[in-house]
């Protein structure tokens, strides 16, 4: 059984959804451990998408993408 969560962020422009996507590209070569994540831009639309075969693994991977995202809105910001 595959576990799935998906992630829609709404950005005011598209450059700021390619901004955020960019700086989590690095963590998608890394893999986490049991989990297949996978990042799609639609205009100012983030969509991330996260499946792994066990609960724990998913909820691993979730809070590390939703922490990494949160701290790439910080720096933006910043900037």
């Amino acid at each position: 059984m595959t576990n799935k969560a998906t992630f829609l962020f709404f950005f005011p422009s598209a450059r700021d959804a390619s901004i955020v996507a960019q700086s989590l590209s690095p963590e998608i070569q890394h893999r986490i451990p049991k989990s297949n994540v996978t990042f799609f831009i639609d205009k100012k639309t983030l969509k991330v998408t996260i499946k792994s075969e066990d609960v724990s693994s998913l909820r691993a991977a979730c809070n590390s993408y939703l922490r990494w995202i949160q701290t790439a809105l910080s720096v933006k910001q910043l900037v």
